[in-house]
């Protein structure tokens, strides 16, 4: 039986989804049917599509009362909407479905693991927020919360734990069957950590162990947890909260932090091995991934962050996009992030330029647009030949975003500074990138209103969004210096 909250939702989908038309939207980046959207939830494959929720709040712009949107899509690009899948309608869940993950069945079914949110009045008149473990299940269009939920609350966590903040189960399926979930939480030295939880079933649940902690070494609260295998590695994605800053490794806020290691199935225990930033740009957050059919471990993650929520666009009936998913891979003990190959399909018209020369402004016939898969292959003409090289894109005569490199210091910097927001917030963010043989790889995919940069194969990737008029489509080049460029463009339809 579907809920009165949850029919309100749907018919109000349907009333004003129309609104929105086409045009307003990125292309291949998924934004709500209407309102606002923040994190991932329930990324997985099930009857032949992939499946992809997200915390949704159709009413408005801003966040509310967190609901759960909905879509499905055959290639990861283009998605069909369907009517929301959760709203806040039980007692246990009065304040919000928050983030969760979805898994399938032994019996066919689907499985969905959220967060439950309730406040009740404490004392002084303050209050008290109560964050549980909840399910619901059904047949990837209607879901029927479990009878028995919430099925993990504070008397699952161990001692030394918070029960207000204990949030988005990640649930996989473990080789002989049974199911793990791994949950987001916070001790009592006001630090992150990561608790993992047990079922045969996938309804009755008890505690494994604790998985990692941050000891405030990175941030206060470990949210989105995610934990999988990859090329030999066992991987533990957090977006930790509050995060300080470790040079350019880490930056200030709202991050996210990939935690390469190894897993004993005996003793519950993962071994912390390797450290490093998943994103270097300004927005993304909350990322979680899936097993696709082909084998391939794929991510996508929100590309906003709580920090730059300012930029909304006054007047917009939709707010937050997701990012490109991406292929994930290890190479020299490093997280490695491309685009989904199924980007490709996408590709029209090729533009190739090789070896040209850049020190004042280069513009290239043909390299223009706001739907672009742009590679760069850039090198020096002889040592120390140029000090500072910079694309400008989504250029009109007042406005451009940018990405720089300089050479002496080996950093790669995205800027929408000039991008024609009115408010001061996050607009800059560098990394440290790896020369080789004095060469370096840039690749970059525009859609209408963000640039996903991915550099040298995926070594680092930098994501950001930006709202500046679509009528501001040029793309230039420079250089304190000279350095030559090979470089290779597709318009994406």
């Amino acid at each position: 039986m579907i809920s009165a909250p949850l029919t309100k939702a749907r018919q109000y989908e349907d009333t004003y989804k129309s609104l929105i038309k086409d045009e307003e939207r990125p292309v291949f980046h998924l934004s709500p049917q209407i309102g606002w959207m923040n994190d991932p939830n329930g990324f997985s494959y099930y009857n032949g599509a992939y499946h992809l929720f997200y915390q949704y709040h159709p009413y408005s712009t801003q966040w509310g009362p967190m609901h759960w949107g909905h879509v499905k899509s055959n290639d990861l690009l283009h998605w069909e909407y369907l009517p929301a899948a959760l709203a806040p309608d039980e007692e246990y869940d009065a304040f919000g479905c928050f983030s969760g993950s979805a898994t399938e069945l032994s019996d066919g079914r689907q499985l969905l693991v959220y967060t439950g949110v309730k406040e009740i009045p404490g004392p002084g008149g303050l209050r008290e927020v109560f964050q549980t473990q909840c399910l619901a299940v059904g047949d990837g269009l209607n879901y029927q919360k479990y009878e028995g939920n919430p099925v993990l609350t504070a008397a699952d966590v161990p001692e030394g734990f918070s029960t207000a903040d204990f949030r988005d189960p990640k649930i996989y399926r473990k080789e002989d069957g049974s199911y793990a979930m791994v949950a987001g939480n916070r001790t009592d030295d006001e630090s992150g950590a990561i608790l993992l939880f047990e079922s045969e079933d996938g309804f009755h649940w008890h505690f494994a162990s604790i998985l990692d902690r941050s000891y405030n070494e990175y941030g206060r609260m470990w949210e989105c947890p995610d934990f999988f295998e990859l090329d030999g590695h066992q991987v533990l994605i957090v977006s930790p909260q509050d995060m300080s800053q470790m040079g350019l490794e880490y930056h200030n806020g709202n991050g996210t932090l990939a935690l390469l290691g190894a897993y004993r199935e005996d003793t519950k225990t993962f071994t912390r091995q390797h450290t490093q930033a998943i994103d270097y740009g300004i927005d993304f957050y909350a990322p979680q991934t899936l097993l696709s059919p082909d084998g391939r471990r794929i991510m996508i993650g929100w590309m906003q962050n709580w920090d730059t929520c300012v930029a909304a666009v006054a007047g917009n009936k939709w707010f937050g996009q997701m990012s490109l998913p991406r292929e994930l891979s290890i190479r020299e003990n490093r997280l490695i992030q491309n685009p989904v190959r199924e980007l490709e399909t996408l590709r029209g018209r090729r533009i190739a330029y090789e070896n040209i020369p850049v020190s004042e402004e280069v513009i290239l016939k043909n390299v223009y647009g706001r739907l672009v898969d742009l590679t760069i292959r850039l090198r020096p003409q002889s040592p120390d030949s140029y000090s500072l090289f910079r694309m400008k894109f989504a250029r009109g005569s007042q406005h451009y975003s940018s990405l720089s490199y300089c050479p002496s210091s080996s950093t790669v910097r995205i800027s929408r500074s000039h991008s024609g927001y009115n408010r001061d917030f996050v607009h800059e963010r560098e990394c440290f990138v790896r020369r080789q043989n004095g060469e370096i790889k840039i690749r970059l995919i525009l859609d209408r209103y963000s640039a996903e940069v991915f550099i040298n194969d995926g070594e680092q990737a930098m994501t950001m969004t930006f709202y500046t008029p679509l009528t501001a489509d040029g793309i230039s080049f420079e250089a304190h210096g000279t350095a030559f460029m090979d470089i290779e463009k597709y318009d994406l339809r």
